[in-house]
């Protein structure tokens, strides 16, 4: 039994929550979510998060928009669309009845 494996699973299938999650605060670029996942633990690369955004954006849950960098290439800026905002609602609230769920099945009995 691979207990970073399980740990690996339990990660990546939270994963859309945390990202929808950062980018609810506002308008972010996506190497600015990168740096926010790898601070939390919840080590990302740009091949994992790139597909996924795009997912998302397909879905209808984000939109994008392009600014120019003195930097470089332009950047594209996500956030979440009205029907995003609804849909993380709605994972937020499945999110903490499985909290209380898992906290009550796996505390030990007193």
């Amino acid at each position: 039994m691979n207990v970073e494996n399980a740990k690996a699973q339990m990660k990546k299938g939270i994963l859309e929550l945390c990202i929808l999650s950062i980018i609810a605060r506002g308008e972010v670029y996506a190497s600015d979510i990168i740096e926010e996942l790898k601070s939390a633990k919840m080590i990302v690369v740009e091949g994992t998060l790139y597909p996924l955004l795009t997912r998302l954006k397909n879905e209808g849950l984000l939109k994008y928009r392009w600014e120019e960098s003195t930097a470089g290439p332009p950047r594209k800026y996500f956030q979440l669309t009205e029907e995003g905002s609804l849909y993380i609602a709605e994972l937020n609230k499945t999110w903490d009845e499985l909290t209380i769920a898992v906290a009550h099945i796996t505390k030990p009995n007193n």
